[in-house]
């Protein structure tokens, strides 16, 4: 029997997976058959039956066009549109930039009243 720590770490995975597939908008198989898997594979993950080899999850990694450190950051609901931001940002002037940060903290600020 799986104890109680590995039985988290299996749903938070799984969990993650599925949240980024989604994101992505591609079918379970899809992805199956796109990282050289059978085509229940991912499914079977996202069920919590199984994990991938590192390997394997270095596949999904390159697939949903996130590092292992975006997967693992489950605070992150969008690692592939934060990631496109930052680089975004990289060509703004200063002044560019403090004009994208006051729009940034406004929404932030409206969020935080809405709760």
């Amino acid at each position: 029997m799986k104890d109680l720590h590995e039985s988290d770490f299996q749903q938070s995975f799984s969990s993650r997976l599925y949240q980024l597939r989604s994101a992505k908008g591609v079918s379970a198989r899809e992805m199956s058959l796109s990282i050289g898997q059978s085509e229940g594979y991912i499914a079977q993950i996202e069920r919590s039956n199984n994990l991938p080899s590192m390997m394997v999850f270095s596949f999904i990694c390159e697939y949903l066009g996130v590092s292992p450190k975006e997967f693992f950051d489950y605070e992150t609901e969008s690692p592939v549109a934060l990631q496109e931001l930052i680089d975004m940002q990289k060509s703004l002037s200063p002044k560019e930039l403090e004009s994208v940060k006051s729009v940034v903290e406004s929404i932030v600020n409206l969020k935080g009243h809405g709760k």
